[in-house]
């Protein structure tokens, strides 16, 4: 009779199973594995996942990187979840190198707070500036622009801005002596000048786009030894940096 029920059981859960998943019914008792398996593979039906079905179990290696994934993911959902409704919130921050895709690097200039794209020559790396680049989390991600950042020049208040100085965006260094009022940036606020979008284009080489006025880009000029400046994607200069965090 059990035999049966098993069967009749199998025929009426068959008809229900997406295509290219069978289904087993044994009489043994179910392993930690087997269950684990099984809540993994309704999981992802449930999900509405998309993928070829290989097999009807799962390798150690396949298992450990689904919960590996599973980690990783939810982590993701609290840190975006930890900043209020249109609110950026300041993560980690960490010191880097900046030079523009023609290996030029950012000087500063005290006298009137401007930065240079200058190709240093031996020996005299010591006037080029770091930045301490600080990343941001958001309620609502965009990927498709990027991570929001807040750059400031290292052991300096001076930090990079982007507001209009006449009929254009332009970029600025202010000096912020209340650095914990850039903790946290409200979409509608004033300090979202501070805040650009970095994208990633390939190792360690990113664009960095203005938050406040979006397509106006970060970059430096085709001649050297002159102004680091906003500009657009038409513009004749160069809009890739290689960034690469110092430890």
């Amino acid at each position: 009779m059990e035999s049966k029920k098993n069967c009749k059981m199998s025929q009426m859960w068959t008809k229900k199973m997406p295509k290219g998943v069978d289904l087993e019914i044994s009489q043994q008792l179910p392993s930690m594995r087997c269950v684990a398996n099984l809540i993994i593979a309704m999981e992802r039906l449930k999900a509405g996942v998309s993928e070829e079905v290989l097999s009807t179990d799962f390798s150690d290696e396949t298992l450990l990187n689904i919960m590996l994934e599973s980690v990783v993911e939810e982590r993701f959902i609290f840190e975006r979840t930890s900043a209020g409704p249109g609110q950026f919130s300041r993560g980690e921050e960490h010191p880097c190198t900046v030079t523009d895709s023609q290996k030029r690097s950012l000087v500063l200039v005290q006298s009137n707070l401007e930065l240079l794209a200058v190709m240093l020559q031996g020996g005299s790396d010591n006037r080029k500036v770091y930045l301490n680049m600080a990343t941001y989390v958001h309620l609502t991600p965009n990927t498709e622009v990027g991570q929001p950042v807040v750059l400031g020049i290292k052991d300096t208040n001076f930090y990079l801005s982007c507001y209009k100085n006449g009929d254009k965006p332009t970029l600025h260094l202010e000096e912020v002596e209340d650095k914990a009022s850039l903790s946290e940036i409200s979409s509608d606020s004033e300090l979202r000048r501070f805040l650009f979008y970095k994208r990633d284009t390939g190792l360690n080489i990113s664009t960095l786009m203005s938050a406040h006025f979006p397509d106006w880009y970060i970059s430096t000029a085709t001649q050297n030894n002159r102004p680091v400046e906003m500009c657009q994607e038409s513009a004749s200069r160069y809009r890739t940096f290689s960034i690469q965090r110092q430890i």
